[in-house]
């Protein structure tokens, strides 16, 4: 699966377009698992923000998002 192709290129710095590849890993992900981006993305960094442990990172996942929801 191609997530962008030429957009990558304009990201400015290395740094910044593998933060941009994360990202846009990170939502075709929740795509494929047929998970609103937007929502989860929400609702992880709310967790985050909230003191969500480190040992329960699997619970913060897409595919485990679309099980809890």
């Amino acid at each position: 699966m191609a997530l962008n192709r030429k957009n990558a290129l304009f990201a400015g710095h290395d740094a910044g377009a593998e933060n941009w590849a994360v990202i846009a890993s990170m939502i075709e992900t929740c795509k494929m698992n047929g998970v609103d981006p937007h929502a989860w993305l929400t609702t992880t960094l709310t967790a985050i923000a909230k003191d969500h442990k480190q040992s329960n990172i699997q619970d913060l996942l897409p595919w485990n998002y679309a099980v809890t929801v």
